[in-house]
C-alpha cells in the first residue's frame, strides 16, 4: 500500500470511531469515563510515563494559552509537544512538536501501532468495564502522547478537549495545572451554573501540583480554590497574584499590541513592560498573562526560561482562526468564536482595533451552543449579516433557523427592515461571495460562529484574498 492509500486508510479508521465533535445525538456525563483511556494507554506501554506535562483547561482561552506556553518553552530551547483540538485543516495539526504538525507518514505509523490494540478493546468491550471501544478523541489523545514520546520531547502541553474531570487528557500526571476561564458552555455535559462547570474544570487538579487560574467570577474561583486546597495545591490567580495591562494596535496598524505584566509568582516578583503581543485582543492579553505566570511557576521548578524567550514567543506566535486577518481592502477577519464569551471577546477586539469600520458578518453556528446569546453578542456590531451553514459536520444550525434568530435580533434593536440586513446562503462559498458584493474596500468582513465555518472557508479566503499579514515590529520597539 502506498503512502496516499495508507494515509486515507488511517484517517478512515479514526473517523470510524465515536466522535463527539461531530455527533448530533445528545450525550452526557455517563458517556465520559476515564477507565477506557487508562486501559488504552496501559496497553500501549504508557507512553506518557515520566513525561513532564502542562495541562490546560478552561471554557475559553485554553487553546491560545496552551499555544503560548508551548511557544515560550520552545523559544527557551526545549523540544515541546502541543496537543490541541479541534483542527482547522488536517488532523496532524493536533500533534505538533515545536509547532510543526506530525507528518502524514508519522500519523500512518502511529495509527498502525494503535490499530491492533483498539481492535482488541473493541472485541472485549462487551465484557469489560467500558461499554464500547475507544472514541475518536481518546485515540487522538493517545496518538499525541505516542508521537511526543517518539520525538523525545522535553515537555508536553496538553489542551483539554471537553470539561476536565472526565476528559481523556485527564489521565496525565502534570507538573502544572492551568484553568483559563469559566463561562457557560457544554451545559448538558458540565452543568448549568458557573460553580458546577468550575468543579468539572477543576477535575484536572492533582494532589500537590500547582494550579494557575485565569480571570473569572468569584463564585467559580472559590470552587477551584477549595478543590486546590483539598488536594494540597498552591494556587495563583489572575487579579490577585498577577495582573496585566494591554494596549491594542489601532486600525491600519500592523504592529503588535503591547502587554505589561506584573506579579508575585512562584517566589519571585516579575515585572515585564512593553512586551509585544502579536495575537490581538484584551482576551489574548489575559491569556498571555496567564501563560507568563505559568512559565514563572516552571522556572521555580527548575525550567530556565528567559525574559527574551517570553518576549520572542509573544512577538512571533500566530494562531490560525484567532482574530486572523486574511485580507485587506476589504479587511477580512476570521475568528473561531463559538460561544457567548468568545463572541463578546471578538466584538471587544473589533471595537478596539477597527472602531470606525463598517462591517459585514458571515455567520454559522452549532445547534448545541447558545445561538441566541451568540447572535445577541455579535449582531449589534454589524450592518449586514450573511447566515450560512457549514457542510462537513452535522451539528450546524439550519440557515432558515439561524436567519430567523438574526432577524429577530435586528428587530429587537429597532430595525423594521431586517430583510435588508439579513441574507441567507446554504453554502459557505456562496455566503462569502455575497459578503464581498455587500462590502466596499473600506469595509471589514468577519467570518465567525464556529471552528467548522472557519475551517471550511479559511483556505479559500487565504488563497483568494491574500494571506495573513506579517506584523513586523517597529525598529524602536
Amino acid at each position: 500500500m502506498n503512502l496516499t492509500s495508507a494515509y486515507a486508510a488511517a484517517i478512515d479508521f479514526l473517523l470510524g470511531r465515536i466522535n463527539y465533535e461531530r455527533t448530533v445525538v445528545p450525550y452526557g456525563r455517563r458517556q465520559l469515563k476515564l477507565d477506557r483511556m487508562r486501559q488504552l494507554l496501559t496497553r500501549l506501554g504508557n507512553p506518557d510515563a515520566g513525561m513532564p506535562i502542562v495541562h490546560v483547561a478552561g471554557t475559553k482561552g485554553k487553546g491560545s494559552t496552551a499555544a503560548m506556553v508551548a511557544a515560550m518553552l520552545q523559544a527557551a530551547g526545549y523540544e515541546t509537544g502541543l496537543f490541541s483540538s479541534p483542527h482547522l485543516e488536517k488532523i496532524e495539526e493536533r500533534f505538533a512538536v515545536n509547532r510543526l504538525p506530525c507528518s502524514g507518514e508519522e500519523l500512518v505509523a502511529l495509527v498502525e501501532e494503535l490499530r491492533p490494540v483498539v481492535e482488541a478493546m473493541d472485541r472485549e468491550s462487551a465484557t469489560a468495564d467500558y461499554t464500547s471501544g475507544p472514541t475518536y478523541f481518546e485515540l487522538t489523545t493517545a496518538i499525541a502522547l505516542m508521537h511526543f514520546a517518539r520525538q523525545k520531547v522535553d515537555v508536553a502541553v496538553l489542551e483539554v478537549g471537553l470539561g476536565g474531570r472526565l476528559d481523556s487528557t485527564n489521565v496525565c500526571q502534570p507538573i502544572v495545572s492551568v484553568i483559563t476561564s469559566i463561562s457557560l458552555d457544554h451545559t448538558k455535559q458540565l452543568g448549568t451554573t458557573l460553580p458546577e462547570i468550575a468543579a468539572e474544570k477543576a477535575g484536572i487538579i492533582k494532589p500537590g501540583v500547582p494550579v494557575l487560574c485565569g480571570h473569572m467570577d468569584q463564585a467559580p474561583r472559590q470552587v477551584i480554590a477549595e478543590i486546590a486546597k483539598q488536594h494540597g495545591c498552591r494556587m495563583l490567580s489572575a487579579g490577585r497574584d498577577f495582573r496585566h495591562r494591554y494596549r491594542a494596535p489601532q486600525a491600519g496598524e500592523r504592529s503588535s499590541g503591547r502587554l505589561d505584566f506584573e506579579g508575585d509568582c512562584a517566589e519571585e516578583h516579575l515585572r515585564l513592560v512593553g512586551m509585544p503581543l502579536r495575537l490581538r485582543g484584551e482576551h489574548q492579553a489575559a491569556n498571555a498573562s496567564l501563560a507568563i505566570a505559568t512559565i514563572a511557576e516552571l522556572r521555580r521548578q527548575g525550567w530556565p526560561v528567559s525574559t527574551a524567550a517570553i518576549r520572542q514567543a509573544l512577538a512571533e506566535l500566530t494562531l490560525p482562526g484567532r482574530f486572523e486577518i486574511v485580507g485587506q481592502r476589504p479587511t477580512v477577519v476570521v475568528d473561531v468564536a463559538h460561544n457567548v464569551a468568545s463572541a463578546e471577546a471578538l466584538v471587544d477586539t473589533l471595537e478596539a482595533s477597527y472602531p470606525s469600520k463598517q462591517r459585514v458578518l458571515v455567520l454559522a453556528a452549532s445547534r448545541d451552543k447558545d445561538v441566541r446569546g451568540i447572535v445577541r453578542a455579535l449582531v449589534p456590531h454589524f450592518e449586514q449579516v450573511v447566515v450560512t451553514k457549514y457542510q462537513e459536520n452535522p451539528r450546524a444550525v439550519s440557515v432558515a433557523k439561524l436567519g430567523q434568530t438574526v432577524r429577530k435580533e435586528f428587530e429587537r434593536l429597532g430595525f423594521s427592515d431586517s430583510d435588508s440586513k439579513v441574507y441567507e446562503r446554504e453554502l459557505p462559498a456562496d455566503a462569502w461571495q455575497l459578503a464581498k458584493q455587500l462590502a466596499t474596500a473600506e469595509h471589514l468582513i468577519c467570518v465567525t460562529g464556529s471552528f467548522f465555518i472557519v475551517a471550511e472557508l479559511r483556505a479559500q479566503l487565504t488563497s483568494a484574498g491574500g494571506t495573513s499579514l506579517p506584523e513586523k515590529e517597529p525598529n524602536n520597539s
